[in-house]
C-alpha cells in the first residue's frame, strides 16, 4: 500500500524552532568573554520558524534542536523559557569536555530577536547576565526582509575552529560591542548600521580565531567569498565558524539566496 506524504513539513523536519545567530558570537564563551576589559559583551541571536530544513554543521545550532526535540519529545513546552534554557543545557553538555554556549539554546527557545549579554563575573560567563529581546512585528518583519542565507558549505570532518587562538582584550571588546551594535541597528531598522556591525565580528573572528575562517580542511575559500558579498552589500558574516550559510543583509535580492521567518512570541488577546 503507497503511503500518504505527509500535509506539514513539520511532520518530517519536527515542529521545534531553529536559530540564527548574528553579530558577537563566541562572545558567550568563558574563554573568550574573560579578556573583555568592558564588560558585558553581546551577541544577537534570532529565533527562527522551521520553514525548511537548515543543514546540520552549518552553525544553526541543529545540533542542540536535535537533543531538544528527543528531550522535549518533539514539542516546546510551554514552561518559562530561561527553565528550559537551563534544562536543554544540561543535556547538552552533560559529559562533554568543550560545552557548547547557552547562544545556542536561547536562541531556539526565547522566541524574537535577542540580545545576550555575557559577563565572567556572573555564573562564570555560561549564562547571560542579561537578555534584551523584541518581538515587535515592524522589525521582524524589516529583518526577513533584509536577511539572505546563502548556503555555503558545513563544517567538514577533522575541522576544529580553535586549533589557533590568538586572543586578546582589545578583539574580545570589539566582538563584544559588535553585538551591541547589531542590535541597536536592528531595533533602529538601520541596514548600514546592521551590515556594519556583521562585518566587524568577521573582522573579529578572523583576529581571534583564525581558522573560523581559514583552515586546512576548509575546500571553500571563505576569506574570497566574504570579500565579494561585503563588498556588494552593507554587510556579510557567516552563520557559523567554517562556513554553513553567509548571512548577507540588503534591502536587493541575492541570487540563490533562501529567506527566514522570525519566530514571534504569541500577542496578548
Amino acid at each position: 500500500m503507497p503511503t500518504h506524504p505527509s500535509s506539514r513539513l513539520t511532520d518530517v523536519i519536527g515542529d521545534f524552532p531553529y536559530r540564527l545567530q548574528l553579530a558577537g558570537g563566541w562572545i558567550d564563551q568563558p574563554f573568550v568573554s574573560r579578556l573583555n576589559p568592558r564588560p558585558p559583551g553581546s551577541m544577537v541571536v534570532v529565533s527562527l520558524e522551521p520553514a525548511f530544513p537548515f543543514m546540520d554543521r552549518a552553525g544553526m545550532a541543529t545540533g542542540s534542536r536535535k537533543v531538544a526535540l528527543k528531550l522535549w519529545r518533539g514539542r516546546l513546552p510551554r514552561r518559562p523559557p530561561l527553565q528550559l534554557v537551563e534544562e536543554l543545557y544540561a543535556a547538552e553538555n552533560r559529559g562533554r569536555a568543550q560545552p557548547s554556549g547557552t547562544q545556542d539554546m536561547i536562541g531556539l527557545i526565547v522566541p524574537g530577536v535577542s540580545r545576550l549579554d555575557y559577563d565572567i563575573a556572573h555564573r562564570g560567563g555560561i549564562f547571560p547576565v542579561h537578555i534584551e529581546s523584541t518581538n515587535d512585528q515592524a522589525v521582524a518583519r524589516w529583518l526577513e526582509r533584509v536577511v539572505h542565507l546563502v548556503p555555503v558549505a558545513p563544517r567538514p570532518p577533522g575541522y576544529n575552529p580553535l586549533g589557533r587562538r590568538r586572543l586578546s582584550p582589545a578583539w574580545v571588546r570589539r566582538l563584544g560591542d559588535s553585538g551591541k551594535d547589531c542590535y541597536a541597528a536592528i531595533v533602529a531598522r538601520d541596514l548600514d548600521k546592521l551590515g556594519a556591525a556583521l562585518n566587524e565580528t568577521m573582522r573579529c573572528w578572523a583576529a581571534l580565531l583564525p581558522d573560523t575562517v581559514d583552515h586546512p580542511a576548509l575546500t571553500v575559500d571563505l576569506r574570497a567569498l566574504l570579500r565579494h558579498y561585503q563588498a556588494n552589500h552593507p554587510g556579510a558574516m557567516f552563520s557559523g565558524c567554517g562556513g554553513g550559510y553567509l548571512t548577507v543583509v540588503s534591502h536587493d535580492l541575492v541570487p540563490g539566496s533562501l529567506s527566514l521567518r522570525v519566530r514571534r512570541a504569541p500577542s496578548r488577546p
